[in-house]
């Protein structure tokens, strides 16, 4: 349930209806609008069905939220969220684009990607440097090592830096040197990482699983804005299908659709969706057209020489190319991309 405040009310109306709700033992989540202040009811609200809270000064209307998801839905905020990083705004007119090596190899690797990326717009340097493979034999990662190396290269280029978390104790790690969590598919349903990251409150980006419907990972986000994060922002990067040609589908109509339900960004990882390098390009201007708010794409200096997912990497020439036709498109759909103006 929901409690829509008249646009006049006062901050004591609002503190004397949270002040109630507590000491009944129900959590309380406040959505200030520009014109309404919401506050969010969660828990058994049958202590609540003698109190007349319509009739409490300063209340407009009670809404009840049908969807499961109730933080993170429209019904609970109607104006879109914007995630602010320092400066770097995910969510609003202006596209966000992520890009780098799907692994932190070296030093001279990552700061070559990086220096790539930013000389072709983007905004954020990403890395894995915990890297839990099929394969127990594959390169797991350079872990704090690696994190140490991105933040390092991300300074160097002036990028905000991402990277995945993969445990509570990788959480406290790469806390010291991210801008930005990331949730991989496979931590889709793993609640109590979840729930650790929303007790950081850094930003996080939470990707789809692979065979996850749209409400079930809407459910899975509530987990990490009921702990107070709400700086979600939501990655379509792929579903299981029957398909075999791609390494994963696209679900191009999940941005729409997320839109429709949800407050929180999304942006597209066409990179993890494709598995090659060549769908990268077109899969990532579909997600434009489609309303995205950024994209997440891997870059590498040298793809061939890739210690992981070679084949889905572009090269830095290659993902310059596709921020120029990128810049055309977001124009187009009144989206902003600016590709920097080339010394």
């Amino acid at each position: 349930m929901i409690i829509v405040m008249k646009p006049d009310s006062k901050e004591s109306d609002i503190k004397q209806i949270t002040d109630l709700l507590e000491s009944l033992g129900l959590g309380v989540h406040l959505s200030k609008g520009v014109h309404r202040t919401i506050i969010g009811v969660i828990g058994d609200k049958s202590p609540l069905k003698n109190i007349p809270l319509e009739l409490m000064p300063g209340v407009d209307k009670l809404v009840p939220i049908m969807e499961s998801y109730k933080l993170v839905s429209r019904t609970f905020k109607q104006e879109n969220t914007i995630i602010d990083i320092e400066g770097v705004k995910i969510g609003g007119n202006e596209l966000v684009i992520m890009a780098g090596p799907c692994a932190v190899e070296s030093r001279d690797q990552i700061f070559t990607a990086a220096m790539a990326v930013k000389k072709s717009g983007a905004q954020f340097l990403r890395g894995g440097t915990f890297k839990p493979r099929t394969s127990p034999y594959s390169f797991q990662g350079l872990e704090e090592e690696g994190l140490k190396l991105l933040k390092e290269a991300g300074e160097a280029a002036g990028l905000l830096t991402i990277s995945e978390v993969t445990s509570e104790r990788s959480v406290e790690i790469a806390d010291k040197y991210v801008h930005m969590f990331q949730i991989g598919a496979r931590n889709v349903q793993n609640f109590q990482l979840l729930r650790e990251v929303g007790r950081s409150k850094k930003p996080v980006l939470f990707k789809r699983g692979p065979s996850a419907t749209i409400e079930e990972w809407l459910n899975a986000a509530e987990y990490i804005v009921s702990e107070g994060n709400y700086n979600v922002v939501l990655c379509e990067r792929g579903i299981r299908t029957f398909e075999t040609a791609t390494r994963n589908t696209l679900d191009i109509s999940a941005v729409p659709v997320v839109k429709r339900l949800s407050h929180l960004p999304i942006i597209v990882d066409p990179s993890h969706a494709a598995g090659k390098h060549q769908y990268i390009a077109p899969l990532s201007k579909a997600a434009v057209a489609a309303g995205a708010d950024g994209l997440i794409i891997e870059v590498h200096p040298n793809p061939r020489c890739a210690l992981s997912d070679a084949a889905q990497q572009l090269t830095p020439e290659d993902f310059d190319s596709l921020c120029r036709n990128i810049e055309k498109i977001a124009e187009i759909v009144g989206r902003e991309f600016k590709y920097p103006e080339q010394v």
